[in-house]
């Protein structure tokens, strides 16, 4: 055995002193100064602004009270938005259930040509911002959508027949269509590994497929379900985009609630009581979850996915392939293709490039006018600024997290995954109440766009780069240490190149959450400096074929930068590791 200490290489340490060489050495003050950036971090940009609502919403003018919070019980308003939240949120997870697990099946028993392709694009709706989805959604099943196009061409008629905008329908069919691949890959990808073997041997002592599946199947499926149900409630309980855009004036969440009094209605304590009922649901989720698991969890012995998986054989199973494709195409494809079919679009003219270069025109002259170009110029110089600080912070947590294994770990782990739980226009509350006095008056710096995004894409590189780090062999440095090579050394010839391809699926992982994030962004940003999806729900929500179709334009542009940043992380992704 091999150390090397204060530049000499001693022997003869033993087996005690193996796993100090885990990972490179430093000083102790470097550590604690190292570790100290990412919590430091956290305190500033997520604690401290949470505190800050707690305060507002328990105290006026200094003076403990409840009056916010009273009125939150006492006016029939705020009881409605909860129960529609919760109720809405509860309906859209069943719906995206039952349209999924058919899909999840197929794609844990079967192999079939171009299944990794099409799960790779299944995956691009989760990825897109909510105000793309929104406007995909508008742009097929809207007064001026391809449906209605279609149906006013064929059948004659002067007005759109359908018009699903502003109700309950669109809303519950764009949230099966965001959170679709949740089911897909979490509950697919354990049914994946469950060993077919088991349901074999039911079905030989006469067990019908149902029975089969009910008192086999299902019991074993479910700590996948409720980990990927509960995911699925929590995105559409914090929904805001879908809801704000398509439910219009008639319907609420609590997220989009907190933005009107905040935004609209400038009454900040009512927002920021508000956002406490929604963090203490939030939390409540949270804690429903870790006890579930903790009662339904079992040891499995799971099978590799190249043996569970074959090929349909009879003419039942390739219909079942066949169908729950084109179900898929259906409901993930089409309204994408129609984003973008309807951005070239303008008019009578037939297709055309008009509403691409109406984003550089000011027909208005206003002298407040901001190009939606300079938006686009703007979104990447954000999205660059999070990566640098998102990989900066996530590469040093994750090295955090590897390095501790006991009770610290278990404490620190869960804390770096906070900001995932938490509503990002909750966030954007926050930062507006903390940040807008010293010693942190950043309220009217463009600095806090990219701190906000960092918060919001810092769990994503973390368990990105967790996974790579925490699997290097201990071996592989120490034959480094062996060799004469330095601490430096050791991490730039042994882990950099291990780590660097995990490295690059964060940072893609954090460009297009930059690029798409709107919650926290539509309350920090300074409106001369506008981010893209704030400029394509300032253009919905203006009258006009013109902005209408700016806003398609915008949308499809970000779409497929958002599509190609995927399809990136898919490519670059270490081999199945990592934890999204």
């Amino acid at each position: 055995m091999a150390l090397k200490r204060g530049g000499k290489v001693t022997r003869g340490q033993g087996d005690k002193e193996r796993g100090r060489i885990h990972h490179v050495s430093l000083s102790p003050l470097l550590r604690v100064s190292l570790y100290l950036i990412p919590l430091a971090f956290l305190a500033l940009f997520y604690f401290y602004p949470l505190l800050s609502i707690f305060r507002l919403s328990l105290a006026q003018e200094g003076q403990p009270t409840l009056t916010a919070l009273r009125k939150l019980v006492s006016t029939p308003y705020y009881a409605r938005t909860l129960w529609f939240t919760i109720w809405q949120a509860a309906l859209s997870t069943l719906l995206t259930l039952l349209a999924a697990l058919p899909a999840a099946y197929v794609f844990a028993r079967y192999r079939f040509r171009g299944k990794s392709l099409l799960q790779a694009l299944t995956t691009i709706p989760f990825v897109l911002p909510t105000i793309v989805v929104a406007a995909a959604f508008t742009s097929l099943l809207g007064p001026r959508g391809w449906v209605n196009q279609i149906l006013m061409a064929v059948l004659g008629l002067d007005r759109p027949p359908i018009n699903l905008v502003h109700t309950l329908a669109i809303i519950l069919l764009a949230h099966v269509f965001y959170n679709y691949t949740i089911i897909l890959r979490m509950v697919g990808g354990f049914w994946a590994n469950l060993d077919p073997q088991l349901e074999a041997a039911a079905r030989m002592l006469g067990a019908s497929p149902w029975r089969v599946f009910r008192e086999v199947t299902l019991p074993l499926l479910r700590p996948a379900l409720i980990a990927a149900s509960l995911l699925v409630f929590l995105f559409d309980f914090t929904s805001f985009g879908v809801i704000l855009i398509l439910g219009g004036p008639r319907y609420a969440t609590l997220e989009v609630e907190i933005y009107r009094q905040a935004v609209n209605l400038f009454n900040l304590p009512v927002a920021a009581a508000l956002s406490l009922l929604q963090i203490g649901c939030t939390f409540g989720l949270m804690v429903v979850y870790t006890r579930l698991q903790q009662r339904i969890t079992v040891p499995l012995q799971l099978r590799p996915r190249r043996i569970t998986a074959r090929r349909p054989r009879t003419r039942g199973e390739r219909w079942l392939v066949g169908v729950n494709v084109a179900v898929m195409a259906l409901l993930l494809v089409v309204p994408l293709l129609s984003l973008a079919e309807r951005s070239l679009s303008a008019g009578q003219s037939g297709y055309s490039l008009a509403y691409y270069r109406e984003l550089s025109v000011n027909r208005q002259s206003s002298i407040f006018f901001v190009p939606p170009l300079l938006a686009v110029r703007n979104s990447l110089l954000f999205a660059g600024a999070t990566v640098g600080l998102a990989l900066t912070l996530g590469l040093i947590s994750a090295w955090l997290l590897a390095r501790q294994r006991g009770q610290l770990g278990r404490l620190l782990d869960p804390v770096f995954m906070l900001p995932l739980g938490t509503s990002a226009v909750t966030l954007g509350l926050g930062y507006i109440i903390a940040l807008a006095k010293p010693p942190l008056n950043l309220r009217a710096s463009p600095v806090l766009v990219p701190l906000a995004h960092t918060l919001v894409a810092l769990p994503f590189v973390v368990r990105s780069l967790l996974p790579v780090i925490r699997g290097i062999h201990p071996h592989l440095r120490e034959a480094a240490r062996v060799l004469g090579a330095s601490s430096w050394q050791v991490w730039r010839e042994v882990d950099l190149p291990i780590v660097g391809r995990a490295l690059l699926v964060g940072a893609v992982f954090a460009f297009t959450i930059s690029l798409g994030e709107f919650g926290a962004t539509v309350f920090v940003a300074r409106p001369q400096m506008p981010t893209m999806p704030v400029v394509i729900y300032r253009f919905l929500g203006q009258p006009g074929a013109i902005n209408y179709g700016q806003a398609l334009a915008m949308s499809t542009l970000l779409m497929l930068v958002c599509a190609v940043g995927f399809l990136a992380i898919e490519r670059f992704r270490y081999g199945e590791v990592g934890e999204f």
